[in-house]
């Protein structure tokens, strides 16, 4: 199984310097995140990713359509545009959630309850949106997040509800991310990983810490320091026939304020033996 890099495990280097990283320790694959890649200019970022001979695991994140607005539906559009310039495998969807209820922050006055309604908007914006990415050679990946998550950030809460959003559409063209923290819970997730199959785009691991911090967008920790197995479920996607790069994506305070080569020497280590060694 190949290791990508998530941009944001190292958060304190820019494109540049993740790029040098990942040449520095053999890593041969890199998730890039949208923010950081404008930062870097994205014909820079599409040089120096081609000159370091690295792959593009993923670009993150599109998404947050529950609110139906025109700019997401613009900024999702220009997303795909920036997928396609980086020949990225495929481009992470992060759907949004209820309505007037900001990520990470409190609801607005008036924000919607409709949690069945705002899923109907992201399978709205898809028809839309699905055949935009056909056009330029972009695959999607619907990725489902933790519940704890769905009334801000992800109305997909299972790998089930990604897999029924996704299915109208080819497997090449909308596919899922198994993320080991946000589906690590699941009672039904071998069985859905099974069923997913072809449509697997992208594998993600990090750990799930207890207890979460009081942040618990910042409870992903690395691979062993954690509740999770990771055994079964790589074995899982590796069995529903899933190939591509590994990413390791990790939002913790702590990894962010680390030295990011003692990061990644500590990534590959876990990966060894955490994640390789699993189906070896």
């Amino acid at each position: 199984m190949r290791l990508s890099l998530n941009q944001w495990t190292t958060k304190r280097w820019t494109v540049a310097e993740a790029v040098e990283g990942c040449v520095r320790h053999g890593v041969e694959a890199i998730g890039l995140w949208r923010q950081e890649v404008a930062a870097q200019g994205l014909a820079e970022t599409v040089k120096l990713v081609g000159d370091a001979g690295l792959r593009v695991s993923s670009l993150c994140r599109g998404g947050f359509l529950t609110d139906g607005s025109a700019e997401a539906m613009a900024d999702n559009r220009r997303a795909v545009d920036e997928a396609a310039e980086l020949g990225a495998a495929c481009l992470v969807m992060v759907v949004g959630g209820l309505p007037g209820v900001p990520a990470g922050q409190p609801p607005a006055e008036g924000f919607s309850r409709d949690l069945a309604g705002a899923r109907e908007r992201v399978a709205e914006a898809l028809t839309v949106l699905a055949p935009y990415a056909g056009e330029r050679g972009v695959r999607l990946a619907l990725e489902p997040l933790h519940p704890m998550y769905c009334a801000d950030r992800a109305v997909l809460s299972t790998l089930g509800q990604a897999l029924d959003l996704a299915e109208p559409y080819p497997p090449e063209l909308v596919g899922v991310v198994v993320d080991t923290f946000h589906v690590w819970w699941d009672p039904a997730v071998y069985e859905q990983i099974a069923r997913a199959g072809a449509r697997i785009a992208s594998y993600q691991v990090c750990d799930f810490l207890q207890p979460l911090p009081a942040d618990v967008l910042l409870g992903r920790g690395m691979m062993g320091d954690g509740v999770i197995d990771f055994a079964p479920i790589t074995r899982a996607v590796r069995a529903a026939g899933y190939d591509g790069d590994v990413e390791v994506e990790i939002f913790n305070a702590d990894v962010w304020a680390a030295d990011p080569d003692a990061v990644v020497a500590t990534m590959k280590e876990r990966f060894a033996s955490l994640i390789t060694a699993t189906v070896s």
